[in-house]
């Protein structure tokens, strides 16, 4: 029989906190490397239930002590991609779900450390470069060889920069930060278009349609990619056009698309997509804090 969705979301946080207290108990000890690779499948899980959760105080609350379980977890086998890969994907949900709309300092932060560890699984597959410091022409040839076991780590990598370097666009860093990731983010194109959700597109959606023509932007791509991605996601994936909304309308100054999409979210069944059901009640949020703003951009 299948488990209620709150008590299959409850169960989980269960297992993951009874693994916290064995790894408490398993500390310095040579057995803990082996606990937490044996407990791959209680991560699994933990992660499938966090992103089916529609209750964004629920998942508020439990997100910081699975990253820190995470981060102990790290301790022991610091080297283990998988675990790596989870903990750059929890702090960025974390930060963007829940942080970066109340305080910008610290979201900046927070991906910050995604990109470390986000970093080192690029690091671990075998690419021996800085993505953040390399000039683009030896980035471009260091990915160029990457098949698509190599995907998550690329797209791990490039996604938390992203966010970090779009945080500080005032600095130097920031800017060239973002002409490396569009790089590490064609090569997953061009590798598996689809991987997470498509999100590959939705990067390009926001990097060329944040920007004016003047400066970089490129309206038709940007189109093209949001496009792009509600296909891959069936018109499911309501973050898809809440970045459409928020970065490429408010560029263009249209206002009738920028309302109709945003209220097209609010308007969206809890479950349209429960494999993302958090992402979805995550862009619902932010939906109404972008239309409390609408008189104000047009």
């Amino acid at each position: 029989m299948q488990m209620p969705h709150n008590l299959h979301t409850t169960t989980s946080l269960l297992r993951v906190a009874c693994l916290s207290g064995a790894l408490l108990l398993l500390a310095g000890c040579s057995t803990g490397k082996m606990v937490v690779r044996g407990s791959q499948t209680i991560m699994d899980s933990g992660i499938e239930a966090m992103n089916s959760e529609t209750d964004l105080q629920l998942a508020r609350a439990a997100m910081p002590a699975n990253l820190k379980l995470m981060e102990g977890m790290l301790l022991e086998d610091p080297d283990n991609i998988d675990l790596l890969l989870y903990a750059a994907q929890g702090f960025y949900g974390y930060s963007y779900g829940f942080i970066e709309t109340e305080d910008t300092d610290r979201a900046s932060a927070l991906y910050r450390r995604c990109y470390d560890y986000a970093r080192r699984t690029f690091s671990l597959r075998g690419f021996d470069i800085d993505p953040e410091a390399a000039m683009a022409d030896d980035l471009q040839a260091a990915v160029a060889g990457a098949g698509k076991d190599d995907v998550p780590a690329i797209f791990w990598t490039g996604t938390c920069l992203g966010k970090w370097a779009d945080m500080n666009r005032d600095s130097v860093a920031g800017v060239a930060g973002l002409g490396n990731v569009a790089i590490l983010m064609q090569r997953v194109i061009e590798l598996d278009e689809s991987y997470y959700h498509g999100a590959a597109h939705l990067f390009f959606g926001v990097y060329y349609g944040g920007l004016s023509p003047m400066f970089g932007g490129d309206f038709a791509l940007s189109e093209q990619h949001f496009q792009r991605a509600a296909q891959i996601n069936d018109n499911k994936l309501l973050l898809v056009d809440l970045l459409h909304a928020e970065y490429l309308d408010r560029q263009q100054l249209n206002q009738d698309g920028f309302h109709q999409r945003l209220t097209g979210i609010l308007a969206a069944p809890d479950d349209l997509y429960p494999q993302m059901a958090l992402v979805n009640a995550i862009s619902k949020h932010k939906a109404a804090l972008l239309l409390e703003h609408e008189g104000d951009w047009f």
